[in-house]
């Protein structure tokens, strides 16, 4: 729904700073449509990349935006009860928005205008099934990313490689699994809308239908194996088959985030616990880590990334920083 000649205003109050920002923030490096106006009623920056700041939806209209992206993913994917003035304000300006929370907001605006919609990317596909393990079948390769947590860059690792893969002429395709993702390639699959039940076959049935026209399928990573609270990963290593895993890691960190209790194991602990329940029918390996250093100045991250080589004798990048040439090569 989102097209290249849209005008977009990215609602992102409290996105900018902290960690709820990142689908504003993912839409702001890779997405096609311009944003020409952030709404952040709290930040105190007047810019960010360049783009205008602006606290209320008042003002943002002098930009001319015609689609409303809601670029925060709080915990639970709640919208909220705050912001709902901000999209009825929006709507009544005759904008139309994209919105990745799981509160639905079509229901909300039975009466648009024609040319308005409301896109409500977190809505369970029809016909789904569960896994089968069909995936095997495939004679692509299968590049899945898992994490030692959540939102520490999975999206954007799986984006990078296959940005890269297009460009050199590799024959590659792009699972978006979450609404970051989704928003940028313009498809993809809500897992976390899925019924448990069912989300292995839905990954499975999305993997196949990419899968079966490209030579290199990268599939977006969710969620981390060590988190609590965390179900889609498992989902993905069913549904997907992967015929190698990219372990994505931000430096340092050693515990779940707002869980200080859930420690996060030294990473060649990680890469064996990925391995093993990976490699149910078939062998996988991690083939190389993808290092979020997004908090280190360039000195200290490629110290990092050395490091790191050195502790898992794997090939290692920030491959939004830096690029992924070392970790492409190693998955050929």
């Amino acid at each position: 729904m989102l097209k290249s000649d849209h005008r977009v205003a990215l609602l992102f109050h409290e996105g900018i700073q902290g960690s709820k920002g990142k689908t504003g923030s993912a839409y702001l490096r890779y997405g096609q449509a311009p944003v020409v106006v952030i709404i952040d009623a709290y930040s105190e920056q007047k810019f960010l990349e360049n783009i205008s700041i602006v606290k209320t939806v008042q003002e943002a209209l002098v930009f001319s935006p015609d689609v409303l992206l809601i670029g925060i993913a709080p915990s639970g994917g709640v919208l909220p009860e705050t912001w709902l003035a901000d999209i009825q304000e929006s709507i009544k300006a005759g904008l139309s928005v994209v919105n990745g929370l799981h509160t639905p907001l079509a229901p909300l605006f039975p009466h648009l205008k024609p040319h308005q919609w409301v896109w409500d990317i977190r809505s369970e596909p029809p016909e789904l099934s569960i896994g089968q393990a069909k995936a095997r079948s495939l004679s692509c390769k299968r590049i899945l990313t898992v994490g030692t947590d959540m939102a520490i860059g999975k999206m954007s690792a799986s984006y990078e490689l296959y940005r890269m893969a297009l460009k050199q002429g590799i024959s590659a395709a792009f699972l978006a699994t979450g609404q970051g993702g989704i928003i940028i390639s313009g498809q993809g699959l809500p897992l976390d809308a899925v019924r448990v039940d069912f989300a292995a076959g839905a990954v499975e049935k999305y993997t196949l239908s990419l899968g079966a026209n490209c030579d290199v399928l990268f599939i977006e990573g969710q969620g981390s194996i060590l988190h609590p609270g965390s179900t889609a990963t498992l989902p993905l290593l069913r549904g997907s088959q992967p015929t190698a895993l990219i372990l994505v890691h931000r430096f340092g960190q050693t515990h779940i985030r707002d869980i200080p209790e859930a420690k996060i194991p030294a990473l060649p602990e990680v890469v064996q616990l990925y391995e093993m329940v990976a490699s149910i029918i078939d062998p996988v390996k991690v083939e190389a880590i993808a290092l979020n250093t997004a908090h280190l100045d360039t000195e200290a991250a490629l110290k990092a990334i050395q490091d790191t080589q050195e502790e898992t004798g794997l090939p290692c990048s920030d491959v939004v920083r830096f690029g992924g040439e070392s970790l492409q090569i190693a998955l050929k």
